[in-house]
């Protein structure tokens, strides 16, 4: 079955490819050529990176992992929050929480091909559920609770855990499946033709050396070397300043664990890790000090109590910093062969902890499009590297939207601004359908990509966890492969078959649990409905 899903076929040619660039942007000119020495250079090794580079080496591919960071670096960050389309991600992938024996029907696997995929099931990495805590309920501003425990999910909650046991598990099945890291080493140039891409870095000790790859994709956040080198654009400003970060214990629980509260000129944020320790972040109309300022516990006290009416006994910092918040986005997610993911590509405000996530979503997308096309699955390889942009820089855009709007009304400063800050969390907290929606943007579960006209209402969809008889859906997709969905008996006979455009790889067969299910899908890698019948 042949080949090629793409549900967007926007086409972004971006700008020129910074050294290098030519008359084609898309190719730039005067490479260096000679055999490539990795399929993929992914630069940085943040999740995005990561989880991009995990999948590729999975997929039997050569992966080169540019990290300018030594490999024991300490990684205290922003990021805290893992939402439930993430962990789905994670699933599929066999990091999202430990793995239970189950007896399933056997498989309908292809004949293998010599470059086939060996999957994306991990050997050791599935306990990143059982480092933080599991959250179900939200508070805004004092009137609004968003309930996560309806979501339509295996993972119906907010996973609270550190940046850097996400980092942990991903590290270790990127590892696992071979691919090269290279530690303190920098990216100083780069020149894309017609074959590929040639990297210039700096390594170790002041030396340098030339990498040669296919395609090269930039996770390297947002002071981005190789947006710089592409010579692209990264429009927006700054929308808030000197906000506070903290680590710290409690005295007195809250009633909720997570909550976001605005009064007397501060607003303050909080979600319990789990073991003892909150996250705060905070922010003071009245105080506007630069990034480098220290940050003392008094001050984070000041803001809690403002806002919260109590600072809960706050004790015992690990970790105070300040920092600022940007709205920026790239305008091309691609440029010929090189690509941006991640912060190297959107960053907006922490309002709704999405940054990490749609990083994370970014790379999954990416991956399984250029596993295609590097393995000949792909007999439209451009419109597939172009779907890339099509269907994540409107989730980007989405996501400065949403988050900025959050962030807003936590910042209303006059009577007319916090009117609307009441009405809109009334909203929330009264209408269904409008806080149904608001969960599905901020959980990345209601996020849908674009489909051709005519196409079945589920095309574009994100699947949830299937119940079939060969197992769960996202259980399938560990091994990196579509998977079609028939109705059981004779309804299967009846059923049509997806066209050769819809499909870019290796197809498993699975079929309904459930006798009444008549709907055939096609199921992406990356676990998006790519074709719909019945």
């Amino acid at each position: 079955m042949d080949r090629t899903p793409h549900t967007g076929t926007g086409s972004d040619r971006g700008a020129g490819a910074g050294q290098g660039a030519g008359p084609d942007p898309r190719h730039g000119a005067g490479g260096s050529g000679g055999v490539p020495e990795a399929d993929v250079a992914v630069v940085g090794a943040g999740p995005t990176g990561l989880l991009l580079a995990g999948d590729l080496a999975a997929a039997g591919l050569r992966v080169t992992l540019v990290e300018r960071r030594p490999a024991d670096t300490d990684t205290l960050t922003r990021a805290f929050g893992v939402h439930a389309r993430t962990l789905e991600v994670l699933d599929a992938r066999g990091v999202a929480e430990k793995k239970r024996k189950k007896k399933t029907k056997k498989l309908k696997v292809p004949a293998q091909r010599s470059h086939a995929s060996p999957g994306y099931a991990s050997s050791g990495a599935d306990e990143l559920a059982g480092t933080g805590s599991r959250l179900t309920r939200l508070r805004l501003f004092g009137r609004a609770r968003l309930d996560l425990a309806g979501l339509r999910s295996r993972f119906p909650y907010l996973l609270v855990t550190p940046q850097y046991e996400v980092e942990r598990v991903l590290r270790r099945r990127a590892e696992e499946a071979g691919a090269d890291f290279r530690y303190e080493t920098a990216l100083r140039s780069l020149c894309q033709d017609a074959e590929g891409v040639t990297a210039e870095l700096d390594g170790p000790g002041g030396g340098t050396s030339t990498l040669r790859v296919r395609y090269l994709v930039g996770a390297d956040g947002l002071r981005s070397t190789v947006r710089e080198l592409l010579g692209l654009p990264f429009p927006g400003a700054a929308v808030i300043r000197s906000m506070v970060l903290a680590d710290v214990r409690f005295t007195r629980e809250p009633d909720d664990p997570v909550a976001v509260e605005a009064a007397d000129g501060a607003f303050a944020f909080m979600a319990p890790f789990g073991d003892g320790w909150y996250r705060v972040m905070g922010w003071d109309r009245d105080r506007e000090a630069p990034d480098g300022e220290p940050v003392g516990l008094q001050e984070v006290r000041d803001i809690v109590r403002r806002a919260h009416g109590t600072d809960y006994g706050m004790h015992d910092p690990r970790w105070l910093s300040r920092f600022h918040s940007d709205e920026r986005q790239v305008p091309a997610y691609r440029t010929g062969r090189v690509f941006l993911a991640g912060d190297a590509a959107h960053v907006h405000s922490p309002a709704g902890g999405q940054g990490m996530n749609t990083g994370l979503q970014d790379a999954a997308n990416l991956s399984w499009k250029l596993t295609a096309v590097l393995r000949g699955h792909a007999p439209a390889p451009e419109a597939l590297l172009d779907s890339y942009h099509a269907e994540r820089h409107p989730v980007g855009r989405a996501v400065l939207r949403s988050s900025g709007g959050i962030l807003r009304l936590a910042m209303a400063d006059t009577p007319a601004r916090r009117a609307l800050r009441a009405a809109v969390t009334g909203l929330l907290g009264a209408a269904r359908p409008v806080s149904d929606r608001a969960i599905g943007q901020l959980t990345g579960v209601g996020i849908r990509y674009r489909a051709a006209q005519g196409a079945h209402p589920l095309t574009g969809r994100r699947a949830p966890d299937l119940a079939l008889e060969e197992g769960r859906l996202y259980e399938l997709l560990r091994k990196g492969m579509f998977v079609l969905v028939r109705p059981q008996g004779r309804a299967a006979a009846a059923t049509r078959t997806p066209p050769a455009s819809a499909v870019a790889g290796d197809v498993l067969h699975a079929t309904w649990a459930r006798p009444e299910r008549g709907t055939t899908l096609l199921v992406r890698p990356d676990g998006y409905i790519a074709w719909a019948a019945g």
